[in-house]
């Protein structure tokens, strides 16, 4: 079941389209990845899905509430950790989140018990009194999140959430994500840091200059994005002397003396080995190449090509 859906979802801002007719489906309890370039479209997005703008055209659902009609409805299953912001720097850690839990009207005695549970959460037990202004980066990043938590949102959107972050507490982050996940939250993480949206991510979307070019799990990524144009390649014993194949293919070469390499329109291995069998060629290897994600990522978003 799907938690997050958009129809046609734009945003124009001075005639520049920053989300152009998105259509995204996010499965409740998942971890989705939003991946994309600094500048493609993720935060408005999120600002979007939360009814924080309003859109240009289309429409929004989360937890099939409509985010036009309903904002407050929404924002009040949601939490929000913002790629830019800083919790308040003359509050301490515990005071910011007791602050942040009145705009969601939880009584004092639950808000100190869920406050003091998400500092520890977050790693932060230690600093609960002391005041932000003095905290690390890091540390107010931990902090971002874990007033993001405090009303137990169905939904955290995170926003670029490994910024500022060290290498430590990058992985930490992550960690986090998917404890989260097990306690059944619904994650939108959007950053532009492939390595880290495939590590977390039941699900991507890639998404660059505010369209939405492909999306789904890694493996239906790298099905849609190698359909139609597959490459393989051929490893024979004998030194290769082809004129030419007859097998329905899109180019061939032969790379060194042994080696074939093939672009075909669907997966005809069973083809290429029978044929150069009946040639009197003996096939070592023969195997599909299967693109990483990185690879999708840069030919889609660099390279100019479409789902």
């Amino acid at each position: 079941m799907n938690i997050i859906e958009t129809e046609n979802l734009t945003k124009v801002y001075d005639g520049t389209r920053a989300v152009d007719h998105l259509n995204l489906r996010v499965k409740r309890g998942s971890v989705f990845g939003f991946l994309g370039p600094n500048g493609a479209g993720k935060t408005t997005t999120i600002l979007l899905l939360l009814g924080l703008i309003q859109p240009t055209e289309g429409k929004a659902y989360v937890a099939g509430i409509d985010v036009q009609e309903k904002p407050v409805e929404v924002k009040k299953i949601s939490g929000f950790m913002p790629a830019e912001s800083s919790p308040y720097p003359t509050l301490s850690a515990l005071e910011n989140l007791l602050y942040f839990a009145k705009f969601y009207r939880i009584p004092r005695e639950e808000a100190e018990k869920r406050a003091k549970e998400l500092l520890e959460l977050v790693g932060l037990s230690d600093a609960a009194n002391k005041k932000v202004g003095a905290f690390s980066t890091g540390m107010k990043q931990r902090l971002l999140l874990a007033q993001a938590l405090i009303n137990d949102p169905e939904v955290l959107f995170l926003d670029e959430p490994t910024n500022g972050l060290d290498p430590k507490g990058a992985v930490e982050l992550r960690e986090l994500v998917r404890d989260l996940k097990k306690e059944g939250k619904t994650i939108f993480f959007s950053s532009h840091i492939l390595p880290e949206v495939e590590e977390v991510s039941d699900e991507i979307g890639i998404i660059s200059s505010g369209k939405l070019l492909i999306s789904g799990s890694q493996e239906e990524i790298k099905r849609k994005f190698i359909e139609g144009r597959y490459l393989i390649s051929v490893e024979t014993k004998e030194s290769l002397e082809i004129k030419d194949l007859n097998v329905g293919l899109i180019e061939w070469r032969i790379s060194g003396s042994k080696e074939l390499i093939v672009y075909a329109e669907r997966d005809i291995r069973e083809e290429l080995l029978r044929e150069l069998s009946e040639k009197g060629y003996t096939v070592v290897d023969i195997h599909l190449h299967e693109p990483s994600l990185e690879e999708v990522f840069m030919e889609l978003v660099y390279g100019g090509r479409k789902e």
